[in-house]
């Protein structure tokens, strides 16, 4: 069986899918695994934005010192 992601949620998806009885809320939840997905990855964009910008001001740092 494969690990769970530390973000997913499973049990609390298994009860929304449970509870989508009717066309609403079925698409309530495909909105809300959409919404939940795309947040994750503006995150994870963030974070590869922050660290190559590190990067960057490193590099920048070590090249003035040797110059």
């Amino acid at each position: 069986m494969r690990k769970q992601d530390l973000g997913f949620d499973y049990h609390r998806y298994h009860r929304l899918l449970a509870e989508a009885v009717d066309d609403d809320k079925r698409l309530a939840l495909i909105e809300l695994l959409i919404a939940e997905r795309a947040r994750e990855r503006l995150a994870a964009q963030r974070a590869s934005d922050r660290a190559a910008m590190t990067a960057v001001t490193i590099a920048r740092v070590l090249g003035t010192a040797r110059g």
